[in-house]
């Protein structure tokens, strides 16, 4: 076992002196020490419940004849964070939940680790250190919050956030805003729709890292303190089988993520939280495979933004084993944490709400919810939720309205100097440029809350799951390294093709090299973590991961 590194043999004695004063017996000296990463804060609504399934994983750890030790990580709520510099924050808080479970792994040399987590860039940074370190793991989310209600309507989030473009708009007051916010979010767990945190949840189960089951149950049932025992138990199995997440987490696994993702419409976040996957796992993955597997897979569930249906819809309809089994013949036979294989799964499932889940021959679009974006404008690809496009938007060419950051934009969709057929371009909010690509869920809810249904939004900065409509981002190269957005002055046109999956700035090549030679990269002073994250970071097109030092 890696344990006996810091317990097996005399020369270990002081080892073992400090780990006995924490109460450890001689029976659980001798097995195997497993390592609870658990991101539990009373911040974040989604991981405030977490101890609890902590508890429960520690006793699974402990009937299956291991011992447990927990630990914490940080954890940031995007939705809190959003709109100010705060969101800057959220994208390199990933990198940092990665490297505190490596380093606690490394340092304490667990023989296996179970990770709770469910909010946006905990789970993707859990998966990361997983697959960095490669030792078993199985990740167990926390579940998804239910939904709020207001004079019988069900509510999410994004209500909320596109209230406020209401309020801008004159077609909602102050009071009604107030009683919306106190309904909206019930309790505990992640926001209800497949925003980015539930999104991630049903990409792992799709890879293979969570149990069945696991991503769509609510965090408030008893059913996912069962999936807590049951995760504990199980790592027990993986460490005496030595089945390593490099085993499960796989190209084909990946792919089968995808699958999933674009069945079900996913946030654009996955596109870049999969490909920092793939990168840590030590797989070369090439960000084209969405647009692959988006020409094969249709979209078959119509979920919240761009949808009615909750994640407890999702639940109620059979989960991420129903869509298994709904997309079977697209998926490749892969291994799980479970011990039983992706088709086992899916053939196990005996009930689908069609409703909610839709058939094959009768999907929402015939294309999957995701898709990316190249032309001139993105010559390394830009990232669309498809599924959350109305259909008359999926081919626009508009003036654009240029924005130097999110904090102007948003200004002026509030003060409704956006016209309709615009497309909104905010730029220098990329990984280097923002630093920390910030989410943009506040100007899109505004765009939606005011009423526009004829203006696009394109940024080098990223979306929020909750993100509905023509809204384009992870525009690459972005511009603070040059890229083309970097090039755009208002009035130019952009034209928007989801058919042809393109994006481009009608000027010629010949404006765009002169453009390009008068242009500088703004200055800007930046200090501690932004610093260091703004000189490491890669470009979003390869997962915004950090590079490596040669």
């Amino acid at each position: 076992m890696r344990s006996d590194d810091v317990k097996g043999g005399y020369a270990r004695a002081p080892n073992r002196s400090l780990i006995r004063s924490l109460g450890i017996d001689e029976s659980e000296m001798h097995q195997p020490f497993i390592g609870i990463a658990n991101s539990w804060n009373t911040i974040v609504p989604g991981h405030t419940h977490l101890r609890l399934l902590g508890e429960r994983v520690r006793e699974g750890i402990a009937a299956g004849g291991g011992t447990p030790f927990e630990f914490n990580t940080i954890g940031i709520c995007d939705g809190i964070a959003m709109g100010h510099e705060g969101m800057r924050y959220s994208l390199p808080s990933r990198e940092n939940i990665a490297d505190s479970v490596e380093l606690m792994i490394q340092a304490h040399k667990f023989d296996g680790i179970v990770c709770i987590c469910t909010c946006d860039k905990i789970v993707p940074g859990m998966l990361m250190a997983a697959g960095r370190c490669n030792i078993p793991a199985i990740i167990l989310t926390g579940g998804n919050m239910l939904p709020g209600n207001l004079h019988g309507c069900e509510l999410s989030l994004t209500d909320v956030f596109e209230g406020v473009g209401k309020v801008a708009g004159g077609v909602m007051t102050e009071d009604e805003l107030r009683e919306l916010e106190a309904a909206a979010m019930p309790g505990c767990g992640s926001c209800q729709g497949l925003y980015t945190a539930n999104t991630m949840a049903c990409m792992t189960e799709a890879i293979g890292m969570s149990l069945p089951g696991c991503a769509a149950t609510p965090a408030v049932y008893a059913e996912k303190l069962r999936l807590a025992y049951r995760s504990g138990k199980q790592i027990i199995d993986l460490v005496q089988g030595q089945v390593l997440p490099r085993d499960i987490i796989t190209k084909a696994s990946l792919r089968n993520a995808i699958r999933v993702d674009m069945a079900l419409g996913g946030s654009t976040n996955t596109v870049l939280h999969l490909m920092a996957i793939a990168t840590e796992a030590g797989i070369p993955f090439d960000i084209q495979e969405f647009n692959k597997i988006s020409e094969q897979v249709p979209h078959i569930a119509k979920m919240m933004p761009g949808g009615p249906y909750s994640m407890q819809a999702l639940y109620n309809a059979g989960g991420i084993p129903a869509v298994f089994r709904q997309i079977r013949r697209h998926l490749e036979n892969c291994q799980t944490v479970s011990g039983k294989d992706i088709l086992s799964i899916a053939d196990s499932v005996r009930y689908v709400d069609e409703s909610v889940i839709r058939p094959e021959h009768s999907p929402v679009h015939q294309s999957g919810g995701l898709m990316i974006l190249t032309g001139n404008l993105a010559p390394d690809g830009a990232v669309i939720k498809s599924g959350a496009v109305q259909d008359e938007m999926w081919r626009h060419t508009g003036p654009a309205r240029v924005f130097d950051g999110e904090e102007p934009a948003m200004k002026a969709i509030l003060a409704r100097e956006i016209k309709e057929g615009d497309v909104v371009v905010i730029r220098y909010e990329g990984p280097k440029g923002g630093p920390g690509m910030p989410e943009m869920l506040s100007p899109t809810s505004a765009i939606a809350g005011l009423g526009y249904s004829r203006v696009a939004l394109v940024t080098d900065g990223r979306f929020s799951g909750g993100t509905r409509g023509p809204c384009i981002g992870h525009v690459t190269p972005e511009a603070v390294e040059g890229g083309p957005i970097a090039y755009v002055h208002d009035g130019d046109h952009i034209s928007i093709d989801l058919f042809s999956k393109s994006i481009n700035l009608d000027v010629t090549d010949e404006e765009i090299k002169k453009r390009k030679a008068g242009w500088k990269s703004p200055e800007r002073t930046l200090g501690g973590v932004l610093a260091r994250y703004a000189a490491a970071v890669g470009p979003a097109s390869h997962g915004a991961v950090l590079q490596k030092i040669s």
